[in-house]
């Protein structure tokens, strides 16, 4: 798990074209590297208990649509700040149309299907579909092949998503799942959504500022869910306590502080290393709403974590590089 996805240097660059400093390998930045993959991990799973406070107090996309605004004036104030350079006219569409499939349509089809009664165990399951999903796809879209040992380590990951799951597929909200068909394809297609994304951020933005890349992503994230939010919704928010610490989170931990881990994994490393750790997102889960809620540990739960953490491990080991077409 603590892989570093194949970065052969420490290096820092100031993309504004002021300098660029390359610092020699040190056991302190080699430490700082392995960490970024299970803080992305931990924080990514913290979206999902996120989730969970927020639902009784607000609409999904009013939600979103809100998270997505106050992030996207956070960054531009630190853009300004640092004086970054503006995004060339390709970078900024293809920044806007990453938004637009990794935060407006994904966030935005997931929330509004756990809304709509798609139970936690089929939402889990989808969720681990996207590792594979990225894996089929990236030898047409970035040209990425796997290895052997990192196939397997995909479908291990797989394998152990449906262990630690499996007693949630037998509850009766999951008997009654073909009376929300809908919200199921709008989960399916939200996993679709962000697979693509993921790709498309990797092939079309490999330079450039990522502190501007994020920010208009979430221009493109809000023209998703501003107008789903008018359309269908009463842009219903309540402000308790509860709601707005929610939101604060959804801003500093998820929008700024773990997509900036995830964009950064997916320009460093290979793609499909980086959609691996999506395998980790619902043990993860289940240990924050173990101390969160006191939820309990199952031995599914215990045996499905093991599981996944070996398929990570060996989907994300240093041997496993990318062969060429």
């Amino acid at each position: 798990m603590v892989q570093s996805f194949g970065f052969a240097s420490t290096e820092i660059r100031d993309y504004s074209g002021a300098a660029e400093l390359s610092l020699n390998r040190s056991p302190v930045m080699d430490l700082a590297k392995r960490l970024i993959p299970p803080l992305f991990v931990v924080l990514w799973a913290t979206g999902f208990i996120g989730a969970r406070y927020a639902m009784p107090w607000s609409e999904p996309f009013t939600f979103l649509a809100a998270r997505f605004a106050i992030a996207f004036a956070l960054l531009g104030i630190v853009l300004l700040a640092w004086r970054s350079r503006p995004a060339s006219l390709a970078d900024a569409m293809h920044g806007v149309i990453a938004g637009m499939l990794m935060h407006g349509i994904y966030l935005g089809g997931l929330w509004w299907a756990i809304a709509e009664g798609v139970p936690a165990g089929m939402a889990g399951i989808i969720a681990a579909l996207q590792p594979l999903m990225t894996a089929m796809a990236a030898p047409f879209l970035v040209g990425e092949r796997l290895q052997p040992v990192q196939r397997l380590g995909l479908l291990l990951g797989f394998i152990g998503i449906a262990i630690a799951i499996s007693p949630k597929l037998l509850t009766p909200e999951t008997a009654n799942l073909w009376q929300a068909v809908v919200p199921l394809a709008v989960n399916l297609l939200a996993m679709a959504s962000v697979t693509y994304g993921t790709l498309y951020q990797k092939r079309y933005l490999q330079t450039g500022d990522l502190r501007t890349i994020a920010t208009l992503q979430y221009v493109g994230a809000l023209i998703v869910t501003v107008p789903l939010a008018f359309i269908f919704e009463g842009l219903h928010f309540d402000g308790t306590q509860t709601a707005i610490l929610s939101l604060l989170w959804s801003v500093f931990g998820l929008s700024m502080g773990g997509v900036g881990l995830l964009l950064y994994l997916i320009r460093r490393g290979q793609v499909s290393r980086a959609a691996s750790l999506i395998y980790l997102m619902p043990p993860a889960v289940a240990i924050e709403a173990a101390i969160a809620f006191g939820e309990p540990l199952t031995l599914p739960i215990i045996m499905g974590t093991a599981v996944v953490v070996i398929g990570v491990y060996l989907t994300n080991r240093r041997t496993a590089d990318v062969v060429p077409e």
